[in-house]
C-alpha cells in the first residue's frame, strides 16, 4: 500500500471522528450516528480532500495556502475543529498525534512553484 494514500486515510478518518465528536455532543440525535448536516459536511470535506492539489503532500488545512471550502464550509470545520481538536487526546490518540505531526509539514503554494519552475526553467 502507498505510503501517501495512508496518509489521506488518515486525513479522512480524523475528520470523520472530530465531526462525530462534535456532533455526538451538539446535535446528534442517534448516538454515534452524524446528524444529516455534519454527514454532509463529510460527504463535502471528503470531495476537496480528493481534490487537493497537494494530494498525499498535502499539509493540515489550517497551515495550507490554498482554502478550498467554500466560506461557510470552512467556518464550521474551524468550529468542529476547536471544539474537537482538544478531545482527540483522549478520545483518538493516535490520529491526534499524526495530525499534529502533520501540522510541522509545510508546502509552497502551487502558483510559487508554478512561476519558480518556470523561471528555472
Amino acid at each position: 500500500m502507498v505510503l501517501g494514500r495512508n496518509r489521506l486515510r488518515r486525513e479522512v478518518a480524523t475528520i470523520e471522528k472530530m465531526v462525530a465528536l462534535y456532533c455526538e455532543e451538539h446535535h446528534a440525535d442517534e448516538p454515534r450516528r452524524p446528524c444529516l448536516r455534519c454527514q454532509r459536511l463529510l460527504t463535502y470535506a471528503r470531495q476537496r480532500l480528493n481534490k487537493c492539489p497537494y494530494g498525499t503532500k498535502k499539509p493540515t488545512c489550517a497551515k495550507c495556502p490554498v482554502h478550498c471550502y467554500k466560506r461557510a464550509e470552512r467556518r464550521q470545520i474551524r468550529q468542529i475543529m476547536r471544539y474537537a481538536g482538544p478531545r482527540m487526546i483522549a478520545r483518538s490518540p493516535y490520529l491526534a498525534f499524526m495530525h499534529l505531526l502533520d501540522k510541522l509539514r509545510t508546502v509552497e503554494h502551487p502558483m510559487e512553484a508554478r512561476r519558480r519552475r518556470h523561471r528555472d526553467g
